[in-house]
C-alpha cells in the first residue's frame, strides 16, 4: 500500500441539518462504513468534512459523499446505498478513470423500461451494457449478484420498447444444482418456469406483471428450453442464454448457430457454479477458449468487486475465490510430489536390475 497521506477539506451544500443526518446514518454508520471499504479517515463537523488517506481513496471518498448527498434530498438512505455507490466510485472506478486519456471517458448509459429507467453501476456494468448495444454477441461471465442477468433483461425489455426486436427468448439449460426434483406437472413453458424464475422476476419488475402474462400469451416473450432450440433461426430476437455453465460443447455451438438477422444474443454464467455431471465439460468454459478474438462478439468478465448484493455476497465470493486457489495449489504441490515419488521408483528398479544384470555376469 502507498505510505503516502493527504488531507482534503469538502464542503457539502447546502447546509441542511436533516440531509446530513441521512446522509451519515444513524451513530455514522455510513461514514464509519466508507471509512472501512476505502481505507481513510473521516471526520465532520456540521458539512464540513476532512478526508484523510492515500490521495487517490480520498478522491473515491470524496466523490461518493457528493453523489450521497445529493441522493439525501431525495430519499432516506441505507447502508445498500453506500455500499452500491462504494461500488460504482471506489478506488477501483478512480484507477481506471486516471488511466484513460483526457476526454476519454464515455458518457453513462442509463436503460429505459416502462416501469422505470435503470442505470448500470460501476465501469463494468457500464462496459457490459455498452457491449450488448453495439455488438450482435456477448458474454456476460462472472460471480452471482454482479448483475449479468439483471442488465441483459433490461437490454432485452428497453430493445423490445423501442422496437428494435420483435420477440424476446428466454434460455436455460434444465439442468439442477446439486438436486433431483423429479417429474415436474405442466406444459412445457410450466416444466421450465422454475428454471428461468429469476429471468421472469427481472421482467415483472421492468414490465409489470399483467403485461409479462399478456407478452407471453402473444408468444413476443418466449420460453425456449435449449434442447428444443436444435433447428430454429431465430430472426429480430434478443435471446438471453442464462446459466449458460451449464451448457455442453455441443449445445453451446448448436445455440450460437441458431442466431439469425437483427437478433442480439446474451450469454451469461459462472464458471465456478458449474453443475453438470462428472467429468463433463462445460460449453461455457470451452467456448471462451474457441471464440476469443473474434469480431463483434463481446466478452465482459466480473469479479468479487462488482457484486451489487448484500456486501456479505463479495465475501462469500472472495472466500470461494481464495479457497479453491489455495485447494488449486495444494493438489499442484501432490501432483508433484507423486510423480517424484514414480520417478524414484522407477530409478531404484532400474538401479535393481542393473545391480542384478552385474551379478549374474559374475
Amino acid at each position: 500500500m502507498n505510505s503516502q497521506t493527504n488531507t482534503i477539506k469538502l464542503d457539502l451544500e447546502p447546509n441542511d441539518a436533516q440531509r446530513l443526518a441521512n446522509l451519515c446514518g444513524l451513530h455514522d454508520e455510513h461514514l464509519r462504513l466508507i471509512e472501512r471499504r476505502l481505507g481513510i479517515s473521516i471526520r465532520n463537523r456540521s458539512n464540513q468534512f476532512q478526508l484523510s488517506g492515500e490521495p487517490i481513496r480520498i478522491k473515491a471518498a470524496a466523490h461518493v459523499l457528493e453523489a450521497l448527498y445529493q441522493d439525501a434530498a431525495k430519499a432516506e438512505l441505507g447502508p445498500e446505498n453506500v455500499h452500491l455507490y462504494l461500488q460504482a466510485s471506489g478506488v477501483e472506478a478512480i484507477e481506471q478513470q486516471m488511466q484513460r486519456p483526457e476526454g476519454a471517458a464515455d458518457q453513462e448509459i442509463i436503460l429505459r423500461t416502462p416501469k422505470g429507467s435503470i442505470k448500470p453501476r460501476g465501469p463494468n456494468q457500464q462496459l457490459y451494457v455498452r457491449s450488448v448495444i453495439t455488438n450482435d454477441i456477448n458474454f456476460g461471465v462472472g460471480p452471482a449478484g454482479t448483475g449479468k442477468t439483471y442488465l441483459a433483461v433490461a437490454c432485452a425489455v428497453e430493445a423490445l420498447s423501442n422496437d428494435e426486436v420483435r420477440r424476446i427468448l428466454l434460455v436455460r439449460p434444465a439442468v439442477e444444482a446439486g438436486e433431483k426434483l423429479g417429474f415436474l406437472p405442466g406444459d412445457l413453458s410450466q416444466k421450465v418456469d422454475p428454471y428461468l424464475r429469476p429471468l421472469y422476476d427481472a421482467l415483472y419488475e421492468m414490465l409489470g406483471f399483467e403485461q409479462v402474462a399478456k407478452l407471453i400469451e402473444r408468444n413476443v416473450i418466449e420460453v425456449a428450453p435449449l434442447a428444443y432450440m436444435r433447428g430454429r433461426t431465430l430472426n429480430n430476437a434478443f435471446i438471453i442464454l442464462d446459466e449458460s455453465q451449464n451448457t455442453t460443447r455441443e449445445q453451446m455451438k448448436m445455440f450460437l448457430t441458431r442466431i439469425g438477422f437483427g437478433s442480439t444474443a446474451v450469454i451469461t454464467g459462472d464458471v465456478t457454479q458449474i453443475d453438470l455431471p462428472k467429468g463433463q465439460k462445460s460449453g461455457l468454459v470451452h467456448v471462451l477458449d474457441v471464440l476469443d478474438g473474434v469480431e463483434g462478439i463481446s466478452v465482459t468478465r466480473f469479479d468479487s468487486k462488482d457484486v451489487v448484493r448484500h456486501p456479505m455476497v463479495q465475501r462469500i465470493v472472495e472466500a470461494y475465490d481464495k479457497h479453491e486457489a489455495e485447494v488449486a495449489v495444494k493438489e499442484q504441490a501432490e501432483r508433484k510430489a507423486r510423480e517424484a515419488q514414480r520417478l524414484k521408483m522407477e530409478q531404484e528398479s532400474l538401479n535393481l536390475a542393473a545391480l542384478s544384470n552385474v551379478q549374474d555376469k559374475r
